[in-house]
């Protein structure tokens, strides 16, 4: 996609529905909510989509919303009682079924879920969306030093859960 050129909703739709919804499913921890932070990123392209001048970075532009959205979300859920189920369910961790299948890549993740969040963020981009340290500097709003210096850290942190847990308390636990 270039400058000026057309884009299919459909195609857009195709394209992108699953790369936003793993990093949806990451950042919220629920099917249902990443499913729902997804639409609305969809929702929010239809409707202000148009004005992206250049359509080749249509993925950045789809990734920043999302984050945004999650963002705006959890501001809001922060004013809700944390009492309330609908809450503990947001919280509480849940393991995705296709992660079920591999037990390594599943004690990565729940290692991964330990990350502080700032550093969370830009390693999930890099290295399960594939996006540049400019893309990922341009979704999270921070300059691209120090998109690296939380790669970097957030690595260190990563190293650090997965060599000094058990793996049995890193392993998903079935209910």
């Amino acid at each position: 996609m270039g400058i000026n050129e057309k884009i299919d909703f459909n195609e857009l739709v195709d394209t992108y529905y699953q790369p936003l919804y793993r990093f949806g499913y990451s950042l919220m921890k629920n099917e249902h909510d990443a499913s729902d932070l997804v639409q609305q990123t969809f929702c929010i392209y239809a409707e202000k989509g148009s004005s992206l001048r250049e359509t080749s970075k249509v993925k950045s532009w789809l990734f920043t919303t999302l984050y945004r959205e999650f963002l705006r979300i959890r501001r809001k859920a922060s004013t809700v009682n944390m009492y309330e189920p609908e809450a503990i369910e947001r919280i509480a961790p849940q393991i995705d079924s296709q992660v079920e299948r591999s037990t390594d890549a599943a004690e990565a993740l729940e290692a991964l879920d330990q990350v502080e969040e700032i550093y969370r963020v830009p390693l999930i981009l890099f290295y399960l969306k594939d996006l540049s340290y400019k893309e990922i500097a341009e979704i999270i709003e921070v300059p691209i030093g120090t998109v690296m210096s939380r790669l970097s850290r957030g690595k260190e942190q990563l190293k650090h859960i997965y060599l000094h847990t058990p793996k049995r308390a890193l392993a998903p636990k079935n209910s």
